[in-house]
């Protein structure tokens, strides 16, 4: 009988210390999951801070003067507007040439420099493109360009002179001269109307963006809007980061960031930690 206790004891004392060591592993899992928790909070802060060092137009009062651009982000944006431009060259060669007006016969035949260099010497010209080219999309990607600057600290002259610059020097006389002379009516039209359209589209942004990225009331027709009126923005805001949505007061948006955590060993677990700071 005596033995019998003694097993009993021993057996207890084991689950005892196993439940010990158990219940440590899982505290110790635990501080590691709130340390790594409070680190990545401090390294949001820390951006927030450094973002909020920079002034938003957007968190500002509506000025047409007032400028504060963000130099670092130009030159993201003027990649990503090059990118893109290449791509639409690409779209626009697979058309049909009664859609785009290009020879492609000629195209084929010329190398691309010998092309570029006649093209540029004898244009501009009155181009006789599509209305749709000419009258619709060229005003928008003139908004567009405009748009650009606009949202990253230009005033009003300022990204008119970009979008002049954009729709120009690296629109006209550079990816487009390649295909056909550069034209009158685009020279003229593109940085015109994307004073004129681009200024509504800022106005109507910060409308969407003081409102928590909604419009009508919808977060959905919110986000569709300003990807449609600040395409680059929105793209290049996906990976570097949306001042417009860190900003603090009604139309807060919170950073949502995402941490798998895995805990080796016997008596390990895996999950994942979803934190929404704001």
């Amino acid at each position: 009988m005596g033995k019998f206790r003694k097993g009993i004891f021993r057996i207890f004392l084991l689950l005892t210390v196993n439940a010990g060591a158990v219940s440590a592993k899982a505290e110790t899992d635990t501080l590691a999951i709130d340390s790594c928790r409070e680190e990545r909070r401090s390294k949001t802060d820390t951006l927030a801070k450094k973002a909020e060092t920079k002034p938003n137009l957007y968190a500002l009062p509506y000025s047409k003067t007032l400028s504060h651009p963000d130099w670092k982000r130009m030159w993201l944006h003027t990649g990503v507007l090059f990118a893109g431009g290449v791509a639409t060259l690409g779209v626009l060669q697979l058309l049909p040439e009664n859609a785009t007006a290009w020879n492609k016969e000629r195209i084929t035949s010329i190398p691309f420099w010998k092309r570029w260099s006649y093209h540029v010497r004898k244009g501009p010209v009155w181009d006789g493109d599509n209305f749709i080219f000419n009258y619709i999309l060229h005003p928008y990607a003139g908004a567009v360009y405009y748009m650009g600057a606009r949202s990253i600290g230009f005033n009003q002259l300022g990204s008119f002179l970009y979008c002049t610059a954009i729709s120009t020097i690296f629109w006209e006389y550079g990816i487009e001269a390649f295909m056909e002379k550069p034209s009158i009516q685009d020279l003229i039209l593109t940085p015109l109307s994307g004073l004129l359209l681009g200024e509504v589209f800022y106005k109507l942004k910060r409308k969407i963006v003081s409102d928590g990225y909604r419009l009508w009331g919808s977060c959905v027709w919110g986000n569709i809007v300003a990807f449609i009126i600040d395409p680059v923005n929105e793209v290049i805001g996906l990976f570097a980061g949306n001042p417009c949505r860190r900003m603090q007061g009604k139309g807060t948006m919170p950073d949502i960031s995402f941490m798998p955590w895995i805990t080796p060993a016997g008596g390990g677990s895996a999950g994942f930690t979803l934190s929404i700071i704001r």
